[in-house]
């Protein structure tokens, strides 16, 4: 199956997922505005519920279930997995006549910056087009409650236009490159933002703690996103734990938050600006890591032997 792009009079297509589900308000304004712009032929393949925070889990020994949605403008279906799946399913040829030439992941309720984007359902949905080596964006807005809006991502949307239609073109051109993908977040004061600004992944992330509670009720509600400032009063994470055959109960609590060196996504984030992050799948040690286990491994044995005389 071939993509849209080899026939220049057609509109380039684009796949939309995420992982707030079908009928978030990040994905429906996101849709509206690829639409609107009529540069595009949109499709759209999301989770049918909220799926925060399952990082690149997949579906795989029970088939899913797909249903039809109507989005002006779109051909949408609502997918009863995760995030991966719904990428996997739609670019596969399976479920649409046309392999995207885009796959475009949110928008996120919450940012998706360090050690968070291990979680985020949000990135894997872009990552699992760059595993079948179809370039993907995945994009999330820093959502804090009491002072966004859901107008914030159309605006969010607006800003990421240029970036998407331009991957498009160098895509057409055949001078863009496979050999990653990009994370994308935009800052809460969307509306003035002071730019892009190419970053690279860093360590920040919430420090989670646990406690015990006596009820359902009691533990509270939990957020969509991994990022703790979005508003727990938008939106609710279902609580399936029970008490039944006198199961304990904890639940996650933040007690904290680190914010690594400057020069990476969270920090221009917090400044202001769009961040552009280029990722890949590969999980690199750092050099004084690997450099400690190069002299270590060959001893192990030794050591060992020496060990239980």
């Amino acid at each position: 199956m071939e993509n849209n792009t080899n026939s220049y009079d057609q509109k380039p297509t684009v796949m939309v997922t995420n992982d707030d589900g079908i009928d978030a308000p990040g994905l429906r304004s996101l849709v509206r505005v690829l639409v609107s712009s009529n540069r595009f032929r949109v499709l759209v393949c999301a989770p049918d519920s909220e799926k925060s925070a399952v990082s690149h889990s997949i579906t795989w020994r029970h088939p899913v279930s797909v249903k039809q949605v109507d989005i002006d403008g779109a051909t949408a279906y609502a997918v009863s997995g995760t995030p991966a799946d719904c990428t996997s399913l739609g670019i596969s040829g399976a479920l649409f006549p046309l392999v995207p030439d885009l796959v475009i992941s949110g928008i996120n309720m919450g940012s998706n910056c360090g050690y968070h984007i291990v979680y985020s359902g949000t990135v894997a949905g872009a990552r699992e087009a760059f595993f079948n080596d179809i370039p993907a964006v995945s994009v999330s807005y820093d959502w804090v409650g009491g002072i966004s809006s859901v107008s914030d991502y159309t605006l969010a949307a607006e800003a990421c236009l240029p970036i998407f239609s331009v991957i498009l073109d160098e895509i057409r051109n055949k001078n863009y490159p496979l050999r990653g993908f990009l994370n994308i977040d935009l800052p809460t004061d969307v509306a003035n933002h002071k730019g892009y600004k190419l970053t690279r992944q860093g360590k920040s992330i919430f420090k989670m703690g646990w406690r015990q509670v006596t009820s359902e009720r009691q533990g509270g509600k939990m957020l969509s996103s991994m990022e703790m400032e979005t508003d727990s009063a938008a939106r609710t994470e279902t609580d399936t734990s029970t008490e039944a055959g006198g199961h304990l109960l904890f639940k996650r609590e933040v007690r904290g938050a680190q914010v690594d060196d400057a020069d990476t996504d969270k920090q221009f984030l917090q400044e202001g600006y769009i961040t552009v992050t280029p990722l890949g799948a590969l999980s690199q040690a750092e050099a004084d890591f690997q450099s400690y286990f190069k002299e270590w491994l060959p001893s192990v044995v030794q050591r060992f032997s020496s060990s239980a005389l």
